[in-house]
């Protein structure tokens, strides 16, 4: 029997990778489309329309037996406070309406690493770190994470999973880093000493498939990369893999800061965001990494890229589609 699935979010990064792996297993794939569709759009069933339209969801969900929630305002300085806790949290709580109304059998939620906000120094934070989100973006999708959870005590099965720093093909975030590392533009903030875990793509939709068919209603999952690094060793592995050299050069925090604060001002005013802003620079000064314990035992997760072997994927996908020459 075919599966169907229903996806919001599916143009972002995650969401492209996570419809070619469904398409790719036979599943039947149906889209929110808000404004830009996935690069396998033509062969889903698109629905376009907003994440609070309830009835437009009802609508759609019937026939689905699985629900994939990743829509989200992400957290550019030119964001709206009020969008994100629009699409992040009202929206979220519209979908589990419109799925717990229609008895959906699986609903899984993407939620973030930021709603731990800042994890201390030598530790990895498992699913039962005290949560202490920073900012707009992290607290909405803080109380999008609660909605879900809640929708499961309700008698829904939920799935949270929360992704380390994700990477891989098609990432433009990951581009940025990579060209300017590529340029020799790259400069480290602060220490370099701050602490990520990052996941290559295809290890985060692969967990994600695990904890949709073994992952326990009401859980959250954490899926990362089996590596705990510091930024100063991801940008020197990006550097390697691109032939460049990390200057040694670290720029203080507080210049850092000063500047995303006087660029944000100036590019606010043409509507485009900064090439420095908070959101980039909590990358370098706010570690995020996730134990990933959990899910190795409760899902049988195991990554298989590490951060050399996925970057070199990444960075052979750059060139062969003409990102890096």
């Amino acid at each position: 029997m075919t599966r169907t699935a229903f996806i919001t979010g599916s143009s972002g990064f995650i969401g492209n990778h996570l419809v070619g792996a469904l398409l790719d297993a036979g599943w039947k794939v149906k889209i929110l489309v808000h404004t830009k569709e996935p690069l396998r759009a033509a062969e889903c069933q698109v629905v376009r329309g907003d994440i609070e339209d309830f009835h437009l969801l009802l609508d759609t969900l019937r026939g689905v037996d699985t629900v994939f929630h990743l829509a989200a305002a992400l957290g550019g300085a030119i964001v709206k406070p009020s969008e994100f806790y629009r699409i992040n949290s009202h929206g979220t709580v519209t979908v589990l309406e419109a799925a717990g109304a229609l008895k959906v059998k699986n609903f899984v939620h993407f939620s973030s690493a930021g709603v731990l906000g800042h994890i201390e120094e030598n530790e990895a934070a498992d699913e039962k770190h005290p949560l202490f989100p920073v900012g707009d973006y992290d607290n909405s999708k803080l109380l999008g994470e609660n909605a879900a959870l809640e929708f499961a005590e309700k008698g829904l099965r939920v799935i949270v999973v929360r992704p380390g720093w994700v990477y891989g093909p098609g990432d433009r975030r990951t581009f940025k880093l990579v060209r300017a590392v590529a340029k020799g533009r790259f400069v480290l903030v602060s220490s370099g000493e701050t602490r990520q875990t990052p996941v290559h793509v295809a290890d985060l939709i692969g967990g994600t498939l695990q904890a949709l068919e073994k992952g326990r209603s009401g859980e959250i999952y954490h899926l990362a990369g089996s590596e705990v690094l510091t930024v100063t060793e991801m940008a020197e592995t990006i550097g390697a893999a691109v032939g460049k050299k990390i200057p040694r050069v670290r720029l203080p925090l507080f210049v850092a800061k000063a500047a995303a604060w006087s660029l944000g001002g100036v590019f606010r005013l043409f509507g485009k965001e900064a090439p420095l802003t908070k959101g980039r620079l909590a990358f370098f000064i706010h570690p995020k990494p996730l134990a990933i314990g959990k899910a190795r035992e409760e899902l049988g997760y195991a990554p298989r890229f590490n951060f050399k072997s996925g970057m070199d994927d990444t960075i052979a996908w750059c060139r062969a589609n003409g990102w890096l020459k």
